[in-house]
């Protein structure tokens, strides 16, 4: 879904992701680490490291089932990434994939 671009704004993040806007918003109040770049009116530019980031809390609190709580601990503990998130992500897009065909027929 990498389209070449440095910056995503919100709305494309979170079609990304298949969340709503206020879910990415709250996710920055809870880890510290994700801090993507405002504008002077406070619009929020997501790089591809943010929305990795990104991924791998969705992937945590949504896949694993983990609190935010015990996402914020496995982020901490854990330096390198998950090797099933890859395999989630790819998922993931196939499952975009077949929705938007399914709207369409």
């Amino acid at each position: 879904m990498n389209e070449g671009k440095l910056y995503y704004n919100i709305s494309e993040v979170a079609e990304m992701l298949g969340v709503n806007t206020s879910l990415l918003r709250y996710w920055e109040t809870e880890f510290p680490e994700l801090r993507p770049a405002k504008n002077k009116k406070g619009t929020r530019s997501y790089t591809q490291k943010d929305i990795d980031l990104l991924r791998r809390i969705h992937y945590l609190t949504k896949e694993c089932g983990l609190t935010l709580d015990g996402a914020r601990q496995q982020l901490k503990s854990d330096k390198s990434p998950d090797r099933n998130l890859q395999l989630v992500e790819t998922l993931t897009e196939i499952k975009n994939f077949l929705i938007q065909m399914k709207q369409n027929i």
